[in-house]
């Protein structure tokens, strides 16, 4: 009989309404999507409080590698949380400048404006339409806050060459003033979290400006992120948690596996079993290609076929 939690949708069943209310009837926790929620969960290891540490006692940047989904971002909104300070994020993208991270001008608005608006001053006429962001939020802030910069290496080759003079001085020159952003030197430094996914190696006179670590994935932390997610799970058995964790590190440990799940999976993976309240019958680690929800765990086309035996 099909669950009504999980199987939202159901093969042969021809009522909408009653679809509908299934749908809207889903209560995922907020901690899977949300990392200012999940944050209050979150459990650093010894060395990446010492890292932190670190970072905080020479006011330098913490550089945080690993792979994808070990908590690297996490890391930023668990700080913002655990001192009450703002953080103020921003994404690197593949075509990102360190001008996208400084502000946004509206170069439509104000050629528009110049147009035909009312006759004032070029100079604050383009400041109205400047929008601050992240690294000038963040080094103008009055008080101490949090500055990511998340997937670094996914930024041009140039993007962290062009931030040594703001990571080292912690201020920039204003595109249309003779100043610089912060005006004056700032009591505080802002708390700067970098992550990278080692996707490509970053400049040495980048890297020298930071303190660095690389997250990694034991047996005994994730066992304890998982214990701090507890609540995320509600439906799922001891036991069944137990056989989960056996089978995710023979999925981890299985040479045949190129992309191997990491954290974020792992809690993803727990979820949807506890949704299901999946009996452990159903998790065989001599047969991990038949894993309910393996597709939470596995990401690549090859990797699931050899589990299948098929190649």
């Amino acid at each position: 009989m099909p669950d009504s939690v999980f199987d939202i949708v159901r093969a042969n069943d021809a009522d909408p309404a009653a679809a509908g209310q299934r749908l809207l009837s889903r209560t995922p926790s907020e901690n899977l999507h949300d990392l200012r929620n999940a944050a209050r969960a979150f459990q650093p290891d010894s060395a990446l409080l010492t890292a932190i540490n670190t970072a905080l006692a020479v006011e330098a940047p913490l550089l945080l590698t690993g792979e994808p989904g070990t908590g690297k971002t996490q890391v930023a909104y668990y700080l913002q949380q655990y001192f009450g300070i703002p953080l103020f994020a921003y994404q690197v993208r593949s075509t990102s400048t360190v001008e996208d991270m400084k502000y946004d001008f509206d170069a439509v608005g104000y050629l528009y404006y110049a147009q035909h608006g009312a006759e004032e001053d070029t100079a604050k006429t383009r400041e109205h339409f400047l929008k601050p962001r992240a690294l000038w939020q963040a080094f103008a802030c009055d008080t101490i806050s949090v500055l990511l910069i998340d997937e670094i290496d996914k930024a041009p080759r140039d993007f962290p060459n062009d931030l040594l003079e703001e990571l080292d001085q912690y201020r920039f020159k204003h595109p249309f003033k003779e100043e610089y952003i912060p005006a004056h030197k700032p009591r505080h430094r802002p708390i700067v979290i970098i992550t990278s996914n080692v996707e490509r190696r970053l400049p040495d006179a980048f890297l020298r400006r930071c303190v660095f670590h690389y997250i990694e994935l034991t047996r005994e932390h994730t066992r304890t992120v998982v214990q701090a997610r507890l609540g995320d799970f509600p439906h799922l058995a001891d036991e069944v948690r137990e056989q989960a964790l056996r089978c995710f590190w023979r999925l981890r440990d299985d040479e045949r596996i190129s992309k191997k799940p990491s954290t974020a999976e792992l809690l993803v993976w727990l979820a949807v079993l506890s949704t299901r309240a999946t009996p452990v019958a159903q998790l065989d680690p001599d047969n991990l290609g038949e894993l309910f929800g393996l597709a939470v765990l596995i990401k690549d086309k090859d990797d699931l076929g050899r589990l299948r035996g098929k190649f």
